[in-house]
């Protein structure tokens, strides 16, 4: 299994979304309900700020190589080691020589 090692440059950003069904009744009443074993998987979005080309390759190979299907290893800024995927980013060019990767990492529960 392959280990993402780039440190993201700040703010890089946490999203929740707990597995929750809801059912709605008369009245406004509803019942919400946790469902499945991973019941609040995360996603970061990350950018990787102001990297030099060679850096910039080396991340861009590594999504690539994946291609948004091959989960790997990765340490979010709070939180520990897990399995993520990463099936979209976009690079931009603001300098010459000077590159910005915005990414969004999706957790994933393999065995």
């Amino acid at each position: 299994m392959a280990t993402f090692s780039y440190t993201p440059s700040y703010t890089a950003t946490e999203n929740s979304a707990p597995a929750v069904r809801t059912v709605s009744f008369n009245e406004g009443y509803e019942k919400r309900l946790q469902f499945g074993l991973q019941r609040d998987p995360k996603s970061w979005r990350l950018s990787f700020a102001n990297r030099d080309d060679t850096e910039r390759d080396s991340i861009i190979t590594f999504l690539e190589a994946r291609k948004g299907t091959e989960s790997f290893d990765w340490t979010p800024p709070r939180g520990s080691a897990g399995k993520w995927v990463c099936s979209d980013w976009s690079v931009e060019i603001a300098v010459f020589g000077r590159t910005t990767i915005n990414t969004t990492f999706r957790e994933v529960f393999e065995s």
